[in-house]
């Protein structure tokens, strides 16, 4: 019987030891960068400001489109939205701007102070549509061609070497 016991004993620690080993080989960095390089998911986003909604066909219409997840309340979205507003400049690229768990008010708010980049202009109250796009934090942005190929994910506020990389892109 005591055989038995230190042969469990042995089983349980060695089952333990192989689980923390295993734990801590194992990257627990939030990462997205594996949507590179993929289609972007269907999607169905419901219009700001209208009964409209956005799905991948109104998308495919540009030559790139960058999906920019934002808010009023975020700091960080109020320092991005300088290069957004230069990209919103160049004919080759349209924004879609999703406003994330925000108040429409004040969303509306926010473009009137900081001037409005975006082409379409959906929102996400919830913050479930958004998790279908791998955000679960804002500002993210994610940069599409006109076959859907995600060609660039950002986490975090545009700076302008984000800026530098996506008029590259969109120019070749």
């Amino acid at each position: 019987m005591q055989n038995i016991i230190k042969l469990i004993t042995v089983f349980i620690l060695v089952f333990i030891l192989t689980i923390f080993y295993l734990s801590l080989n194992r990257s627990s960095n939030y990462d997205t960068k594996f949507l590179v390089g993929n289609k972007l998911a269907d999607i169905e986003l419901k219009a700001l400001e209208s009964e409209k909604f956005f799905t991948n066909n109104d998308l495919k219409n540009n030559n790139y489109t960058l999906i920019n997840f934002w808010a009023s309340w975020c700091a960080p979205c109020r320092i991005e939205h300088q290069f957004l507003m230069i990209l919103s400049k160049n004919e080759n690229i349209k924004i879609l701007g999703v406003n994330f768990k925000d108040k429409k008010i004040n969303a509306l708010n926010f473009l009137e102070e900081l001037g409005d980049p975006y082409y379409y202009l959906a929102m996400d109250s919830s913050g479930k549509q958004s998790v279908n796009f791998g955000i679960y934090g804002i500002p993210e942005s994610i940069l599409v061609d006109n076959k859907l190929n995600i060609l660039k994910k950002i986490i975090g506020p545009l700076n302008e070497k984000d800026l530098e990389e996506i008029e590259k892109i969109i120019k070749s």
